[in-house]
Protein backbone atom coordinates (compact mmCIF):
# COMPACT_ATOMS: atom_id res chain seq x y z
CA UNK A 1 0.00 0.00 0.00
CA UNK A 2 1.27 3.56 -1.04
CA UNK A 3 1.19 5.99 1.34
CA UNK A 4 1.11 10.01 0.80
CA UNK A 5 2.15 12.15 4.04
CA UNK A 6 2.26 15.90 3.33
CA UNK A 7 4.79 17.75 5.63
CA UNK A 8 4.61 21.97 5.77
CA UNK A 9 7.66 24.10 7.19
CA UNK A 10 6.79 25.96 9.42
CA UNK A 11 8.80 28.44 12.51
CA UNK A 12 10.02 25.62 15.13
CA UNK A 13 7.32 25.99 17.67
CA UNK A 14 10.28 27.01 20.03
CA UNK A 15 10.93 29.97 18.56
CA UNK A 16 8.92 32.99 20.05
CA UNK A 17 7.34 34.14 16.61
CA UNK A 18 7.45 38.25 16.04
CA UNK A 19 5.37 40.37 13.85
CA UNK A 20 6.20 42.42 11.42
CA UNK A 21 6.90 46.16 11.78
CA UNK A 22 4.37 46.85 9.26
CA UNK A 23 2.11 44.36 10.54
CA UNK A 24 1.22 42.33 7.59
CA UNK A 25 2.27 39.36 8.57
CA UNK A 26 4.86 36.92 10.44
CA UNK A 27 9.19 37.71 10.21
CA UNK A 28 10.46 35.22 8.88
CA UNK A 29 13.71 36.28 8.50
CA UNK A 30 16.53 34.92 10.18
CA UNK A 31 14.37 32.53 11.86
CA UNK A 32 14.42 28.81 12.83
CA UNK A 33 12.16 26.55 10.90
CA UNK A 34 11.60 23.25 10.91
CA UNK A 35 8.76 20.00 9.69
CA UNK A 36 4.88 21.07 11.44
CA UNK A 37 5.20 18.96 14.67
CA UNK A 38 1.53 17.12 13.89
CA UNK A 39 3.31 16.17 10.47
CA UNK A 40 5.83 15.05 11.99
CA UNK A 41 3.47 12.24 13.44
CA UNK A 42 1.71 11.26 10.09
CA UNK A 43 5.20 10.48 8.72
CA UNK A 44 5.93 8.57 11.97
CA UNK A 45 2.48 6.75 11.90
CA UNK A 46 3.46 6.22 8.15
CA UNK A 47 6.90 4.83 9.06
CA UNK A 48 5.19 2.68 11.31
CA UNK A 49 2.41 0.88 8.90
CA UNK A 50 5.38 0.60 6.57
CA UNK A 51 7.36 -1.66 9.30
CA UNK A 52 4.30 -3.58 10.46
CA UNK A 53 4.23 -4.55 6.46
CA UNK A 54 1.01 -3.06 5.72
CA UNK A 55 2.69 -0.26 3.55
CA UNK A 56 5.14 -0.22 0.67
CA UNK A 57 6.14 3.11 -0.39
CA UNK A 58 5.82 6.30 1.78
CA UNK A 59 5.97 9.51 -0.35
CA UNK A 60 6.89 12.48 1.52
CA UNK A 61 5.35 16.25 0.14
CA UNK A 62 5.86 19.42 0.69
CA UNK A 63 5.06 22.54 -0.89
CA UNK A 64 6.24 26.61 -1.02
CA UNK A 65 9.62 28.00 -1.47
CA UNK A 66 13.00 25.68 -2.19
CA UNK A 67 14.17 25.71 1.42
CA UNK A 68 10.92 23.29 1.61
CA UNK A 69 13.70 20.74 0.47
CA UNK A 70 15.12 20.76 3.87
CA UNK A 71 11.72 19.49 5.44
CA UNK A 72 11.49 16.40 2.89
CA UNK A 73 14.76 15.82 3.63
CA UNK A 74 14.19 15.29 7.31
CA UNK A 75 10.97 13.17 6.41
CA UNK A 76 12.92 10.71 4.09
CA UNK A 77 15.75 10.55 7.26
CA UNK A 78 12.83 9.48 9.46
CA UNK A 79 11.64 6.79 7.02
CA UNK A 80 10.18 8.48 3.69
CA UNK A 81 11.06 6.76 0.77
CA UNK A 82 10.90 9.53 -1.33
CA UNK A 83 10.04 13.14 -1.72
CA UNK A 84 8.23 15.97 -4.20
CA UNK A 85 8.31 19.28 -3.73
CA UNK A 86 5.31 21.56 -5.55
CA UNK A 87 7.50 24.50 -5.70
CA UNK A 88 6.36 28.19 -5.69
CA UNK A 89 6.39 31.54 -4.23
CA UNK A 90 2.67 32.07 -3.80
CA UNK A 91 0.99 32.06 -0.93
CA UNK A 92 -0.36 29.34 -0.29
CA UNK A 93 -3.69 28.76 1.83
CA UNK A 94 -5.55 25.62 2.40
CA UNK A 95 -7.86 25.16 -1.01
CA UNK A 96 -5.02 26.02 -3.17
CA UNK A 97 -2.64 23.19 -0.84
CA UNK A 98 -5.62 20.62 -1.13
CA UNK A 99 -6.43 21.23 -4.67
CA UNK A 100 -2.50 20.20 -5.49
CA UNK A 101 -2.71 17.34 -2.90
CA UNK A 102 -5.90 16.31 -5.21
CA UNK A 103 -3.60 16.09 -8.38
CA UNK A 104 -0.78 14.49 -6.85
CA UNK A 105 -3.15 11.69 -5.60
CA UNK A 106 -4.47 11.38 -9.06
CA UNK A 107 -0.93 11.00 -10.49
CA UNK A 108 0.27 8.95 -7.34
CA UNK A 109 -2.46 6.58 -6.63
CA UNK A 110 -2.04 6.12 -2.85
CA UNK A 111 -4.22 4.16 -0.85
CA UNK A 112 -3.92 6.90 1.82
CA UNK A 113 -3.05 10.47 2.90
CA UNK A 114 -1.90 10.86 6.45
CA UNK A 115 -1.59 14.21 7.18
CA UNK A 116 -1.14 16.46 10.38
CA UNK A 117 -4.73 17.43 11.28
CA UNK A 118 -3.08 21.73 11.03
CA UNK A 119 -0.39 23.36 10.78
CA UNK A 120 0.76 25.57 14.08
CA UNK A 121 1.48 28.57 11.68
CA UNK A 122 -2.37 29.22 11.02
CA UNK A 123 -4.31 26.97 13.35
CA UNK A 124 -6.47 26.58 10.11
CA UNK A 125 -7.36 22.68 10.61
CA UNK A 126 -8.79 22.79 7.01
CA UNK A 127 -6.64 21.06 4.58
CA UNK A 128 -7.10 17.98 5.22
CA UNK A 129 -10.98 18.10 5.32
CA UNK A 130 -10.98 19.84 2.03
CA UNK A 131 -8.93 17.02 0.07
CA UNK A 132 -11.27 14.80 1.31
CA UNK A 133 -14.09 16.17 0.32
CA UNK A 134 -12.54 16.71 -3.70
CA UNK A 135 -11.54 13.53 -3.74
CA UNK A 136 -14.69 12.10 -2.49
CA UNK A 137 -12.92 10.19 -0.22
CA UNK A 138 -13.88 9.15 3.87
CA UNK A 139 -11.84 10.78 6.48
CA UNK A 140 -10.83 10.64 9.93
CA UNK A 141 -9.50 13.53 11.84
CA UNK A 142 -8.16 14.06 14.96
CA UNK A 143 -7.00 10.39 15.19
CA UNK A 144 -5.23 9.01 18.09
CA UNK A 145 -5.08 5.07 17.11
CA UNK A 146 -5.16 4.11 13.55
CA UNK A 147 -5.53 0.54 12.93
CA UNK A 148 -5.73 -1.19 8.95
CA UNK A 149 -7.04 -4.20 8.20
CA UNK A 150 -7.18 -4.98 4.43
CA UNK A 151 -9.29 -2.54 2.90
CA UNK A 152 -10.71 -1.08 5.84
CA UNK A 153 -9.35 1.45 8.19
CA UNK A 154 -10.16 1.89 11.97
CA UNK A 155 -9.91 5.60 13.61
CA UNK A 156 -10.00 6.35 17.37
CA UNK A 157 -10.57 10.45 17.14
CA UNK A 158 -10.50 12.82 20.13
CA UNK A 159 -13.39 14.20 20.71
CA UNK A 160 -15.21 17.18 23.12
CA UNK A 161 -15.63 14.83 26.30
CA UNK A 162 -14.44 11.41 25.24
CA UNK A 163 -13.57 9.08 21.51
CA UNK A 164 -15.02 8.02 18.89
CA UNK A 165 -14.43 5.19 16.75
CA UNK A 166 -15.09 5.17 13.31
CA UNK A 167 -14.06 2.12 10.46
CA UNK A 168 -13.20 4.06 6.63
CA UNK A 169 -13.22 2.16 3.47
CA UNK A 170 -10.07 2.41 1.82
CA UNK A 171 -8.20 4.86 -0.14
CA UNK A 172 -9.18 7.64 3.27
CA UNK A 173 -7.90 10.48 4.22
CA UNK A 174 -6.46 10.73 8.18
CA UNK A 175 -4.63 13.56 9.84
CA UNK A 176 -3.05 13.03 12.98
CA UNK A 177 -3.47 14.28 16.71
CA UNK A 178 -0.75 14.58 19.28
CA UNK A 179 -1.53 11.07 21.13
CA UNK A 180 -0.65 9.45 17.87
CA UNK A 181 2.29 8.58 18.24
CA UNK A 182 5.79 10.02 19.46
CA UNK A 183 8.03 10.75 16.40
CA UNK A 184 11.21 9.57 16.21
CA UNK A 185 15.26 10.97 15.73
CA UNK A 186 16.23 10.77 12.83
CA UNK A 187 19.84 8.77 13.42
CA UNK A 188 23.16 9.64 11.29
CA UNK A 189 23.35 7.03 9.57
CA UNK A 190 19.09 7.82 8.00
CA UNK A 191 20.14 11.72 7.55
CA UNK A 192 22.99 10.54 5.73
CA UNK A 193 20.78 8.20 3.74
CA UNK A 194 18.16 10.68 3.22
CA UNK A 195 20.60 12.70 1.18
CA UNK A 196 20.80 10.17 -1.67
CA UNK A 197 16.95 9.83 -1.96
CA UNK A 198 15.13 11.00 -4.92
CA UNK A 199 12.89 14.43 -4.60
CA UNK A 200 10.77 15.51 -7.52
CA UNK A 201 10.62 19.35 -8.05
CA UNK A 202 7.26 20.01 -10.11
CA UNK A 203 5.38 23.44 -10.37
CA UNK A 204 1.33 23.71 -10.01
CA UNK A 205 1.19 24.49 -13.58
CA UNK A 206 2.39 20.97 -14.01
CA UNK A 207 -0.67 20.02 -11.69
CA UNK A 208 -3.14 22.37 -13.59
CA UNK A 209 -3.63 24.28 -10.39
CA UNK A 210 -4.03 27.41 -9.78
CA UNK A 211 -2.08 28.23 -6.45
CA UNK A 212 -3.46 32.31 -5.87
CA UNK A 213 -4.52 33.17 -2.23
CA UNK A 214 -8.23 33.92 -2.25
CA UNK A 215 -7.97 35.12 1.26
CA UNK A 216 -6.09 38.78 2.22
CA UNK A 217 -4.48 39.40 5.22
CA UNK A 218 -5.59 42.84 6.60
CA UNK A 219 -3.44 43.11 9.61
CA UNK A 220 -1.63 41.24 12.10
CA UNK A 221 -1.27 42.37 15.67
CA UNK A 222 -0.19 41.11 18.95
CA UNK A 223 -1.72 39.97 21.69
CA UNK A 224 -2.22 42.31 24.44
CA UNK A 225 0.22 42.09 26.94
CA UNK A 226 -0.94 40.70 30.33
CA UNK A 227 -0.88 43.16 33.39
CA UNK A 228 0.88 42.30 36.71
CA UNK A 229 -0.56 40.61 39.37
CA UNK A 230 -0.85 41.80 42.87
CA UNK A 231 -0.80 40.54 46.22
CA UNK A 232 -4.01 40.98 48.81
CA UNK A 233 -3.75 40.73 52.47
CA UNK A 234 -6.40 38.92 53.13
CA UNK A 235 -9.58 36.92 51.95
CA UNK A 236 -11.75 39.74 52.63
CA UNK A 237 -9.76 42.17 49.92
CA UNK A 238 -9.79 39.37 47.48
CA UNK A 239 -13.05 39.06 47.83
CA UNK A 240 -13.94 42.65 47.83
CA UNK A 241 -11.35 43.30 44.34
CA UNK A 242 -12.81 40.21 42.85
CA UNK A 243 -16.52 41.59 43.29
CA UNK A 244 -15.93 45.81 42.74
CA UNK A 245 -12.49 45.60 40.15
CA UNK A 246 -12.47 42.10 38.26
CA UNK A 247 -16.41 42.40 38.50
CA UNK A 248 -16.35 38.37 38.74
CA UNK A 249 -18.79 37.43 41.19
Amino acid sequence: MKLLVPVKRVVDYNVKVRVKSDHSGVELAGVKMSMNPFDEIAVEEAVRLREKGIATEIIAVSMGVAACQETLRTALAMGADRGILVETDAELQPLAVAKLLKALVEREQPRMVIMGKQAIDDDMNATGQMLAALLGWPQGTFASKLTIDGDHATVIREIDGGLETISLTLPAVVTSDLRLNEPRYASLPNIMKARKKPIETIKPADLGVDPAPRLTTVTVMEPPKRQAGIKVGSVHELVEKLRNEAKVI
